[in-house]
């Protein structure tokens, strides 16, 4: 198991260094981007008046909008000097494209190389990948490069089809998957319908993305749960975004994903743009390091998540991450109670009686939001209505619309053309 020797060195030492590495990226910034050249001066900020990292906060934030808008305008070199264009994936407004040079894709790879080998990952692992490689999905991309650098084998089964995923667990023997959790649950429920026993495979471990897994306290959620009931595997958690270029992964001891500080910089900001103190709520905001085509500097994530910078026992003393709480533009105020979208996940995750969902909010006529809950229900009947609504209430104290649809308006729900992958929450407000 590899672990650089940065994420070995005291957290002094670890601030020294991201001091120097972030320094130099504003350089970079004020003489290759357009949109921070202009943002500085916008802002009255001369990059060589910022010696510190406690000077870097009189940098206001950027967020996702201005990325969207100005697009190009954060593109530091030349187009000829593009490799790859990816893209995000479009869940809050219009996608953003993110290109990358050469340096960028060998910098990604060996990002997902240090990434599976904090997941416990070594060269005679073989990884099923069960997601999408294509439609500009970085994500993909890097699993793929950066399971070849760890010199494991890997298996490009892309996403869904359970009896295909099956088919070549039996034949090549994975002995990891890297997928979404709750297509896992999916995979269980086909092996008991075919009588293949999950415990009997060669799989010992499950790579998750896309959906968290875990409580903020660390212990398993309802879809870390029922994986683990039925399924005898370990679940390593991940959080990256593509704008981040950069994963934030699970150890062995599964308390937060671990920060790589030679590839970002991190704050977590409250409402102020003032960081937050340790398991307190903030907003993910990184400075990518490395990067040559389109770095970050203070980008607002939109995520919401707290840090704990404690030693862990695996030896690491970098800042490790909590699950997503949730996006700050996707916060719920429901009838006097505030949540997220993941709340209610867990809550229609560990109902039975609901196969499938998607949540629906829009903005009622008094300009405060509604929740519509679309379920593909285990059967329609005005027994399963009443066990559905009673649980909803007594975990929410209010009862959301609620509107039954068939498995097949329930994929075209979750599946819309170009996705890639499964939508679970619809904001139309």
């Amino acid at each position: 198991m590899y672990i650089p020797d940065i994420e070995l060195q005291s957290l002094a030492a670890i601030r020294a260094f991201q001091e120097k590495e972030v320094l130099h990226m504003i350089g970079y910034l004020q003489q290759f981007s357009p949109f921070y050249k202009d943002w500085f001066k916008r802002h009255g900020i001369q990059a060589d008046d910022i010696r510190s990292l406690e000077e870097v906060k009189k940098i206001p934030p950027v967020t996702k909008e201005a990325l969207q808008e100005q697009n190009w305008d954060f593109l530091c070199v030349d187009k000829s000097k593009i490799a790859e264009y990816t893209t995000t994936s479009g869940t809050l407004g219009r996608p953003v494209i993110l290109a990358l040079t050469e340096k960028d894709l060998q910098r990604l790879t060996y990002n997902e190389y240090i990434s599976f080998s904090c997941a416990d990952g070594t060269d005679s692992d073989v990884y099923q990948l069960m997601l999408t490689l294509d439609r500009q999905f970085m994500a993909g991309m890097a699993y793929y490069n950066g399971i070849r650098r760890l010199g494991a084998g890997v298996l490009r089964v892309g996403p869904g089809v359970p009896s295909m995923q099956w088919e070549n667990i039996e034949r090549i023997r994975p002995t990891t998957i890297v997928g979404v959790p709750s297509f896992l649950v999916k995979l269980i429920a086909y092996a008991k319908e075919h009588n293949i026993d999950v415990n009997s495979t060669s799989v010992k471990k499950a790579v998750c993305i896309g959906e968290n897994i875990r409580n903020t306290d660390f212990s398993l959620n309802v879809l870390g749960k029922k994986i683990t009931e039925e399924w005898n595997i370990k679940l390593y958690s991940t959080y990256a975004s593509t704008e981040m270029q950069t994963a934030f992964t699970e150890c062995k001891v599964g308390h937060g994903g671990h920060h790589h500080p030679e590839l970002l910089y991190v704050e977590l900001l409250d409402d102020n743009n003032e960081q937050v103190g340790p398991g307190e709520d903030g907003e993910v905001t990184i400075t990518t390091l490395g990067v040559e085509g389109m770095p970050l500097l203070r980008y607002k994530t939109g995520d919401i998540c707290r840090y704990y910078n404690e030693p862990c026992s695996c030896g690491r003393h970098t800042l490790r991450l909590s699950p997503v709480i949730g996006r700050k533009k996707q916060m719920l105020k429901f009838k006097g109670t505030t949540l997220y979208p993941p709340a209610l996940f867990d809550l229609l995750n560990e109902m039975n009686e609901v196969r499938e969902y998607v949540v629906e909010v829009h903005s009622n006529e008094l300009g405060t939001d509604e929740i519509l809950l679309h379920l593909w229900p285990l059967e329609e009947s005005e027994e399963m209505d009443r066990k559905i609504k009673s649980y909803l209430q007594a975990k929410l104290r209010v009862i959301p619309q609620v509107r039954y649809c068939s498995q097949a308006e329930m994929m075209k729900m979750q599946f819309p053309e170009g996705s890639r992958k499964p939508v679970k929450f619809v904001d139309k407000r």
